[in-house]
């Protein structure tokens, strides 16, 4: 008895994403035909087709998992201990330090690598 829900659910959530799929469609090429007309109704136009396919899509199967998935990402995101901005700084010159570090024995290897080979050539 499940697997016919489940089947059915899949055959309609196949049918929901071939119906987000013709409203991208739709908005590309109506973007294109309507080049002429007003970038803020082109925008306004597109905006509204979007709304209208993040919805649908939101009411299939793997949509309500990703709106799942959205919602436990932000609970994860306020448990974040964010540095504060002396941390930041602090960090911030460390990384960049090191980075002109390295990149200065890169370039002293390369000199060194490149006079050594235009001396073995001559």
């Amino acid at each position: 008895m499940e697997s016919k829900a489940v089947q059915s659910a899949g055959r309609f959530d196949t049918l929901k994403w071939l119906v987000v799929f013709v409203l991208i469609a739709v908005g590309v090429v109506g973007n294109q035909y309507f080049s002429a007309e007003s970038v803020l109704y082109r925008v306004l136009a597109l905006v509204a087709l979007g709304l209208v396919a993040a919805f649908v899509a939101l009411q299939t199967e793997r949509g309500r998992r990703f709106a799942a998935l959205l919602k436990e990402a932000r609970v994860e995101i306020r448990k974040v201990v964010w540095p504060t901005r002396p941390e930041l700084i602090q960090t911030t010159i460390i990384v960049v330090v090191f980075v002109l570090v390295v990149a200065l024995i890169l370039w002293g290897m390369d000199s060194l690598i490149s006079w050594l080979v235009a001396g073995f050539i001559g």
